[in-house]
């Protein structure tokens, strides 16, 4: 993938690297790990238009309860104190 080779948050220097998004809507919680564009200095991310595209889509499963091709991974729970 081709990102810009200066962060335009801080003017850094931008590698590729893995990450890991989370992704929240309603009471669900996604969690993908994708090649992005990171700056060594700030930490901001550059994600590609498609990229950016998949996380809306998740987020809209995710809205519609429609999880049926996600891997279950675990469960969250709250706790009242």
């Amino acid at each position: 993938m081709d990102y810009v080779e200066q962060c335009p948050h801080c003017g850094g220097v931008i590698v590729e690297k893995a990450v890991k998004e989370v992704i929240h809507s309603g009471t669900n919680t996604a969690f993908l790990t994708v090649t992005a564009g990171v700056c060594l200095h700030c930490g901001e991310r550059l994600y590609t238009p498609a990229l950016i595209k998949r996380f809306e889509q998740v987020e809209v499963q995710l809205k519609h309860q429609d999880t049926r091709t996600f891997q279950k991974v675990g469960e969250t729970f709250q706790v009242v104190a």
